[in-house]
């Protein structure tokens, strides 16, 4: 034989080969956001992923499982097996890892498997609380001590505390800051918030009709300072 046929036939036979290995790969794609709104009532965030794969990789032989940490995410197909999602559920964090992983087999004997690169989703925090608030302050003579109500705080990916309150007019006309001198904060400094618990500040005033924004300062970074404007009216 010569040379010439020799190379001729590896030639032929390497390309087949190469043939044959680029049609048993599966391309994954993690389709997961990059971040969530974080939700501690649910907890519960979609892990996402899509396959493509090779003409000779086994029909319904792919399987997908994600991790995060030591944290298996089981994750089921829809009915063509081309997306793939599960449900992570995680508290008090403010991102977690995330890596999926992929397993098939080639014409139903060989197996192979691919990770995809691990990556981080954020769980962003919430508004601490609400932006406005209203107080009933019952019609006639104040109780004694005055009309008392709360403004009701929660984080949701970390603890936390309130280290400062204040009280300030809600502009500068006289009226309205005469309205806010008539509110006290009766809660004492600091105040703890454990991750998803609500906790209150509390206010009092002698005034029937009174009105400030509630200014807290915080530990968390995401919320140093929040503002909710207090309007203590009668019915």
């Amino acid at each position: 034989m010569s040379k010439v046929t020799r190379f001729t036939r590896f030639f032929f036979f390497g390309g087949a080969v190469a043939t044959v290995l680029s049609a048993c790969d599966v391309q994954v794609h993690d389709t997961t956001p990059d971040k969530y709104p974080a939700n501690y009532d649910v907890g519960m965030y979609e892990i996402k992923a899509t396959v493509a794969p090779d003409a000779l990789v086994t029909p319904n032989s792919i399987f997908l499982r994600g991790f995060s940490g030591n944290q298996r995410i089981e994750m089921t197909p829809n009915r063509g097996g081309t997306e793939w999602h599960g449900e992570y559920a995680i508290r008090c964090q403010a991102s977690f890892p995330l890596q999926i992983a992929a397993i098939w087999k080639i014409q139903g004997i060989t197996t192979k498997q691919k990770v995809v690169p691990a990556r981080e989703v954020k769980l962003i925090e919430q508004e601490p609380g609400k932006k406005e608030v209203t107080l009933d302050t019952t019609a006639g003579k104040a109780p004694k001590g005055g009309w008392t109500g709360n403004v009701k705080f929660r984080f949701s990916t970390q603890n936390s505390q309130i280290t400062g309150a204040h009280i300030d007019p809600v502009s500068e006309d006289p009226a309205d800051v005469n309205a806010a001198k008539a509110i006290t904060i009766t809660s004492s400094m600091p105040i703890d918030v454990p991750c998803g618990n609500a906790t209150e500040v509390d206010l009092v005033t002698t005034v029937a009709n009174a009105h400030g924004n509630l200014v807290i300062d915080t530990t968390n970074a995401a919320y140093p300072h929040w503002t909710t404007q207090v309007d203590f009216v009668p019915k």
